[in-house]
């Protein structure tokens, strides 16, 4: 209880869904997301929703519950215009401090997300790359945008090769906040990043995150030691943790968040390990250290 109490106060969750949303019901608003942070000590929160930049929501977030830093992000699905410069980079002058690639309707997450929310999205799947492979000049804005404002590019929903091409830009700009998102998840991907990409990526630089919704009973059968071994073979130093909850089935994100922890630790992470992963390169990517 104590190594749990240690790690939530001061820890940060970066990749938190919430209401409203045009197809999910979640299971918190903003506000009472933010507070339920407060309660558990909770230094920072980054908002997602993949139909509009959440940048005022999380400012005015956070004159609501001042001790806890709550931050706002873009994600260039469909909604928001699909790959689209114009609007990572209005995001980003207003104080973004995330900007996410295609997630659920990226080409290689589309139809299976649909399937898992039962709905159709609008539009059709987006690649970053062109006919011949190569980076669309769309992307590359993104990663310069995000190299400009100093913020965190995450990959999304993308197949491996885009992540791996993607990878190779921001290491050609040098840019050092591309995060790998939720690395081992693959209930809402049609290809999915194998243990080698995923040592690849780090080593090239990135950060690797591991969340927590697809580890849960309610969405597969899943070992979380899948997780211990993928964090072991990267280094803790290359990895950051997140919730990636806001589902109505699932505890509010805070508490799913200690409970990941909790989860850790039973299966062999040592508190030192998680320490990196919650608070130190969380803090860094954000730059609040």
């Amino acid at each position: 209880m104590a190594a749990l109490d240690n790690l939530i106060k001061g820890s940060i969750d970066m990749h938190i869904h919430f209401n409203p949303d045009s197809l999910i019901v979640r299971r918190q608003d903003s506000l009472e997301l933010a507070q339920s942070a407060r309660e558990l000590g909770m230094k920072a929160l980054v908002l997602k929703a993949r139909e509009f930049n959440t940048v005022p929501v999380a400012q005015l977030v956070s004159k609501l519950v001042p001790e806890v830093q709550v931050f706002g992000s873009v994600t260039l699905d469909n909604e928001v215009g699909g790959l689209n410069p114009a609007a990572a980079l209005s995001a980003a002058r207003m104080g973004a401090k995330v900007i996410w690639m295609p997630t659920v309707t990226s080409a290689n997450s589309k139809s299976r997300s649909e399937g898992m929310i039962g709905a159709k999205l609008p539009g059709e799947g987006q690649t970053l790359l062109d006919s011949r492979g190569n980076l669309k000049p769309e992307a590359i804005e993104a990663v310069r945008i995000a190299k400009e404002y100093n913020i965190v590019l995450a990959s999304g929903h993308i197949s491996p090769r885009e992540t791996l091409a993607l990878s190779q830009e921001a290491r050609r700009i040098e840019f050092g906040k591309l995060v790998i998102t939720h690395a081992l998840q693959a209930q809402l991907t049609d290809a999915s990043l194998s243990a080698e990409e995923i040592r690849q990526l780090a080593q090239q630089g990135a950060f690797i995150e591991h969340s927590f919704w697809g580890w849960m009973p309610t969405v597969s059968q899943a070992d979380p030691k899948q997780i211990v071994e993928s964090i072991r073979s990267t280094g803790p130093e290359r990895c950051i943790l997140s919730s990636d909850f806001g589902q109505s089935y699932h505890p509010p994100a805070p508490e799913g968040f200690r409970l990941f922890m909790a989860t850790l630790l039973r299966n062999g992470l040592e508190e030192k390990d998680l320490e990196w992963m919650v608070k130190t390169n969380p803090a860094r990517l954000l730059g609040l250290s």
